[in-house]
């Protein structure tokens, strides 16, 4: 600080960003010393305290340790019990204040656990760190942090999903819904080597180089356009997903539509991409729902068998997808079924092709009644769910250069999904209770 007023008495010049940040310091370090008084225990220090085996852990001494507060370096100093029952030591103030196994305050931890989650990478995060805050942290401790906090995340949601599967979760109350809709998607991300390891996979080599997150959306439509468009209310869009199973995937996706109201909604509608798991899935959680395969999914089936049929010609193959798509839109799939099946090239490659999309449009019929749908205002494309691969997941997840544990992808997963679903405060405020 003389520094920069003797530079404003000698040139008339004011830096005024130096200022700002000389001030900040200055204040950090100010309010670092004053929390610093405040974290000193005082007052009548109890001789005992219960400890969790039950028996009584008695006073030793006071004890300090560091701790990284949103104002800067600070101390603190508690008091220390033993119990001579279990040979186990405690910190009570630890527990209380939030501290316990950590050099991070509460308010530090949760600035680690949102530019860890939200900046493109844990370097990023830490420069983040640096700059907004003024705070000198490793990138590693970004990335401990941001994975610490995620699973505790993922064990919340856990216990909410085993009491949903328990039917044990209060029934959710308020105005019934007139549209509900359920999409759900999968999108792989690259893991590190042991999280592959004998897993088959797309790649040329046969082998996985990613797992998939499989990922749902819930959100509601009350209205339509002047045209009869569906409209997606504001902010009602909620998210789920893990690298896990379909059948914990369906748990986790029905459990959230349930605490968004599913069982109040007049019209249930369950999307995706036409993949068997998906509709295993609604069979087994969304009973009478409406399923739509998404358009723009079935429309890139065409495009692809088009791409095939005529591999060497770009105007051949746009005029074979124009004259069969328009079977697509207006629903009529069994006369595209049965255009497709009267096709017969030689290569046994392409029949077998053409078998598959064949049977890929028999087996979504009726969920590809697309007129059908529009005219009961519904949508007929899942671009939430896509959107949210690419926001959600791909954009912090599949960077160039990235490789993922399964407990890392994990917890950044649910910290992202709890951020996107508007929760993560709640969720920060329960640690408080």
């Amino acid at each position: 600080m003389p520094v920069i007023f003797a530079e404003r008495r000698n040139t008339g010049r004011l830096d005024l960003e130096a200022v700002e940040l000389a001030l900040r310091t200055a204040l950090h370090t100010g309010g670092a010393a004053g929390l610093g008084a405040l974290l000193r225990q005082q007052g009548p220090i109890p001789s005992s305290v219960p400890c969790r085996c039950g028996g009584q852990a008695r006073y030793k001494d006071m004890r300090s340790k560091p701790l990284l507060t949103v104002l800067g370096r600070s101390e603190v100093l508690r008091a220390y019990y033993w119990c001579s029952r279990c040979c186990q030591g405690q910190f009570p103030t630890d527990t209380t204040g939030d501290i316990e196994g950590t050099e991070f305050s509460p308010g530090v931890r949760r600035m680690l656990a949102l530019v860890g989650s939200e900046c493109s990478s844990f370097e990023r995060g830490r420069q983040q760190m640096e700059l907004l805050a003024d705070l000198e942290v490793t990138t590693k401790a970004v990335e401990r942090v941001t994975e610490a906090i995620g699973d505790d995340i993922a064990r919340c949601e856990q216990q909410t999903i085993q009491q949903a599967m328990q039917l044990e979760l209060p029934v959710a109350v308020g105005q019934s819904t007139p549209v509900m809709y359920v999409q759900v998607d999968g999108t792989g991300v690259p893991m590190v080597p042991k999280e592959i390891e004998g897993r088959s996979g797309k790649g040329e080599d046969g082998r996985a180089h990613s797992r998939e997150v499989k990922l749902g959306c819930v959100f509601t439509q009350t209205a339509t356009d002047d045209q009869g468009r569906p409209v997606r209310d504001e902010d009602s869009t909620t998210y789920a997903g893990a690298i896990e199973t379909a059948a914990q995937f369906s748990c986790r996706i029905y459990t959230e539509a349930h605490q968004r109201g599913w069982s109040r909604a007049q019209k249930k509608v369950m999307m995706g991409d036409g993949a068997d798991w998906i509709w295993n899935l609604c069979q087994e959680q969304f009973p009478g729902a409406v399923q739509i395969v998404d358009l723009y999914h079935a429309r890139q089936h065409l495009w692809d068998l088009g791409g095939k049929l005529h591999p060497h010609d770009e105007t051949a193959k746009q005029r074979w997808v124009m004259t069969h798509q328009h079977l697509l839109e207006n629903g009529e799939i069994e006369k595209l079924v049965t255009k497709l099946r009267t096709l017969s090239p030689a290569n046994a490659e392409l029949a077998a092709a053409l078998r598959t999309e064949a049977n890929y449009f028999e087996r979504n019929a009726e969920r590809m009644r697309y007129p059908e749908f529009r005219s009961q205002g519904l949508f007929v494309g899942s671009g939430v769910i896509e959107a949210g691969c690419k926001t959600l997941i791909g954009s912090r997840l599949k960077r160039s250069g990235m490789f993922w544990t399964l407990r890392g992808a994990n917890a950044v997963i649910a910290l992202r999904c709890s951020r996107y679903s508007r929760r993560f405060d709640d969720y920060w405020e329960s640690r408080r209770r």
